[in-house]
């Protein structure tokens, strides 16, 4: 029987990968629901392509094609048996929980969803039973390396470095927005190449894979690998290391994350060759250049809103820059002021996540606006 899946960001770079994959898989999937944002032109493309019964948008009224129906409707549709959450921010949260509440597995491409609240969400999928699978490639390549997570020692976590890997801090601090997007390994969304080119993703997929994989953030390394081929690894107690290879492409991990546990030759577009590869560099991360990256460790070990703090503070930072109204360097200094100002809660619920994440947006975009 074909696998019924939906797509939450089916516009978006994931989502739209998402469906290529599927296209290549037609007699495995069929698509119950697209949601995407504001780009209905492209999501009614896509209608008229894999014809989804529901459908969302931000705008309910330009759609065509589909029944109009709310992100909470489609997660709600207990007719799923998986959903890519393939949102950009912390819209993806409460649909992910209303999913897992209704038993539908996940494959998880929305980082906010366990930064904001990864000790809401994994304790409530374990209680109902429900497979969480990482579409990043870092966490999906770990996920296929564990075969016992009781037997493994550290997660090795590879970042290619970014765009400034070999920049000064003078060259970084002065970068313009087209610099900053000029990703050398990856084809991403802008806010998450920016935050690639800080390592503030780095940072944020750190809190992650300690959500996923219940590991202590001591135990959790981060490796620059600037040729992005080995997209994770692990380390056993016995000291054997397992790493998880392949070319630089996100078809690969979303088809991994989709399919679960299974494995079909959907798109492939040639074959990994080591020779061709020929050589693969590790250095350490440079801390001092890369600040985000302790923040967000040091966000992570303090816990409760912390992460919430730092994600929030980062996203609209970052935003801020996009528009050219900050430096690179200030979208981190911001961060780390607003987590020095920041009361820690503990052990937040949905509705503080939401109030606390909305109060760090504020006071971001006030201290801003002082700098312009």
């Amino acid at each position: 029987m074909k696998r019924k899946i939906s797509i939450l960001g089916s516009t978006g770079s994931i989502g739209r990968q998402a469906l290529e994959v599927i296209e290549k898989l037609p007699d495995e999937f069929e698509v119950v629901s697209l949601a995407a944002g504001s780009n209905t032109e492209l999501l009614n493309a896509q209608i008229k392509k894999f014809k989804p019964k529901y459908a969302s948008a931000s705008n309910l009224n330009e759609i065509e094609g589909a029944i109009a129906v709310t992100l909470e409707d489609i997660c709600s549709d207990k007719e799923n048996d998986i959903i890519l959450v393939a949102v950009s921010g912390k819209i993806g949260l409460r649909p992910t929980i209303t999913a897992i509440n209704n038993g539908i597995d996940i494959a998880l491409a929305n980082k906010e969803t366990l930064v904001m609240a990864g000790d809401i969400v994994m304790p409530l999928a374990k209680e109902k039973g429900v497979k969480i699978v990482p579409v990043d490639s870092e966490h999906c390549a770990i996920h296929q390396c564990i075969k016992d997570i009781s037997q493994v020692d550290r997660l090795i976590i590879t970042a290619s470095g970014g765009p400034f890997l070999r920049k000064t801090v003078e060259e970084m601090k002065n970068a313009t927005v087209e610099q900053a997007l000029a990703h050398p390994r990856w084809n991403m969304g802008k806010k998450i190449t920016v935050d690639s080119a800080t390592l503030m993703n780095k940072g944020l997929e750190v809190i992650e894979a300690h959500h996923l994989f219940g590991m202590d953030y001591d135990r959790i390394k981060v490796v620059v690998h600037p040729q992005s081929v080995v997209h994770s690894a692990i380390e056993y107690v016995d000291g054997s290391v397992i790493a998880q290879l392949g070319l630089p492409s996100m078809h690969i991990p979303i088809q991994y994350a989709i399919t679960y546990p299974d494995r079909f030759e959907g798109i492939k577009s040639r074959s990994f060759s080591f020779s061709e590869i020929a050589r693969l560099d590790f250095e350490e991360p440079n801390w001092d250049k890369f600040k985000a990256l302790s923040l967000a460790y040091e966000a992570g070990k303090l816990g409760g809103s912390a992460t919430v703090c730092l994600n929030a503070a980062n996203e609209e930072s970052v935003f801020e820059f996009l528009e050219g109204r900050i430096k690179l360097f200030d979208i981190i200094d911001n961060v780390e002021e607003m987590m020095s100002k920041h009361t820690i809660i503990k052990n937040p619920d949905l509705d503080e996540i939401f109030e606390i994440d909305k109060e760090i947006r504020t006071k971001t975009r006030e201290k801003l606006k002082a700098i312009v």
